[in-house]
């Protein structure tokens, strides 16, 4: 997954007409931590003076302030697992902290004997953790798949996803909670389901997903977008609407017919949603985020990245927001993009193998 390849030759489709254009704009990256241990997940805080990022391999959970530059060690999650795509994955900060002191992680983890992804609720004192709670146990945890991207929406509830752990079968079996692979959940900050989930006694906002890496609320809209990697072919950008069916399953192929992105979105009932956009030479998308005057001109704009190349796409939606109407690309990383991460106001921050960073404009 790590490996970096090439800038690729791109083929897109989206539901509206599209457009393809050369460099955008003279972005560029600043590193802001460096000397990490692949931070995948971290977040920031909501007055953007400190990063708080956790090392994939060791556990271990850091706070740096901005300003001071001072590290500080929040908590360390023990017994994780680290094979293939596993580990420390990712990290998100209760909507109203400090006055609620918690943080939350998606964690593959040993636990009784057992291999389990579960999303971890993290009591903080004076900014160090002191005690932590499962609040989510995924049961049917794989090497691969294990999706990690956990996120606050609008409504104050959180939203993580997990990736169907290489068997596409999963992402078509809602059955409550004993099968989360494969699956968007949402669910409060204590760890309940919240009014409103669509299918009865069940974490599932929505299902049909393959392997996805990052997703974003639009601040315009409140909407949900997703990016999802897909199988030899057909990386996706999402739209994600309650109870929706994306539409991976065992019926998916690269072969044509019929067309992409029909190929690979063919399981379960209908009506099986389609996205937005689609890069049928699969490069590894990873991160989405909403540029919110966030200084690089972009304002409104999804941006998308990749981990075989550390390329950053920034997608045009049309007037109602629903479809993504073009695509250029404005940053070429040296190195694999791993996750993304910003605020309304903030930069556009990402993160590879050994650093976080921030985008922002040459001279």
């Amino acid at each position: 997954m790590f490996k970096r390849r090439g800038l690729f030759s791109i083929a897109t489709i989206a539901l509206a007409s599209t457009s393809l254009s050369g460099c955008h704009g003279p972005v560029h990256a600043e590193a802001v931590i460096a000397g990490l241990a692949a931070p995948v997940g971290f977040t920031v805080d909501p007055d953007n003076n400190q990063i708080w990022y956790a090392e994939r391999f060791t556990g271990e959970i850091h706070r740096r302030d901005l300003s001071s530059g001072q590290d500080t060690l929040v908590w360390t999650v023990s017994n994780v697992l680290t094979s293939g795509e596993q580990g420390l994955l990712g990290l998100a900060l209760h909507p109203s902290y400090p006055s609620s002191p918690f943080l939350y992680a998606y964690a593959s983890r040993q636990v009784g004997g057992a291999a389990r992804n579960q999303i971890l609720k993290i009591t903080l004192s004076d900014g160090t953790g002191v005690s932590q709670q499962a609040i989510v146990n995924d049961l049917d945890i794989g090497s691969t798949h294990n999706g990690g991207r956990i996120l606050f929406g609008p409504d104050g509830n959180l939203f993580a996803v997990i990736g169907e752990h290489g068997n596409p079968a999963n992402s078509q079996i809602v059955d409550g909670n004993a099968n989360l692979a494969g699956k968007v959940l949402r669910l409060t900050p204590d760890g309940a389901i919240p009014a409103g989930n669509p299918f009865a006694g069940s974490f599932v906002w929505t299902y049909g997903i393959r392997n996805s890496f990052g997703f974003a609320f639009d601040p315009a809209q409140g909407r949900l977008w997703l990016t999802d990697n897909g199988p030899a072919c057909n990386d996706e950008v999402d739209r994600i609407v309650k109870g929706g069916n994306q539409a991976w399953g065992s019926q998916a192929t690269c072969a044509t017919p019929p067309p992409a992105p029909q190929n690979t979105n063919q399981s379960g009932p209908e009506p099986r949603r389609q996205p937005q956009h689609v890069y049928i030479d699969a490069n590894g998308i990873t991160g989405a985020a909403f540029c919110s005057h966030c200084g690089l001109g972009l304002h409104g704009r999804l941006l998308v990245s990749f981990v075989n190349d550390g390329v950053f796409h920034s997608l045009t939606l049309n007037d109602a927001r629903t479809s993504v109407i073009d695509d250029d690309v404005v940053y070429d990383h040296p190195g694999p993009v791993l996750s993304v991460e910003t605020r309304p106001g903030q930069p556009i921050y990402f993160s590879d193998a050994t650093a976080i960073y921030k985008l922002t404009l040459s001279g």
